[in-house]
């Protein structure tokens, strides 16, 4: 993988330190919550673990977002990340599986930014 990049710190502080991006596929939903100043990924959840598996009958819908946006705020809590800031790629909208995932971290305990 490599040496993740140091920045300067003229640039970390105006950076948010966590930061929760979603991808969906056909197939999958995956979240991560990247650590900004270092470029490492603190937490992260995905339909393709292999112990949600087998309690999620499709593993692609918004019911399947919404469980991976609660073990991913749980697992969050458990590494004492309070807040995130969500992050959306320029064609996501608030809406559906994307709102699914972020309601479900609140939901959890963890705050936005």
């Amino acid at each position: 993988m490599g040496i993740p990049p140091v920045r300067a710190p003229r640039i970390t502080k105006y950076l948010k330190p966590y930061v929760l991006k979603m991808h969906f596929t056909n197939k999958y939903v995956t979240a991560q919550v990247i650590h900004t100043p270092t470029a490492t990924v603190a937490s992260s959840a995905s339909s393709q673990e292999k112990a949600l598996r087998e309690s999620m009958e499709i593993r692609r819908d918004v019911a399947a977002a919404g469980k991976i946006g609660k073990i991913l705020g749980e697992r969050l809590l458990l590494k004492n990340i309070p807040a995130v800031c969500v992050q959306l790629k320029r064609e996501q909208k608030y809406h559906g599986k994307v709102k699914a995932v972020v309601d479900s971290v609140v939901e959890a305990g963890v705050k936005l930014l």
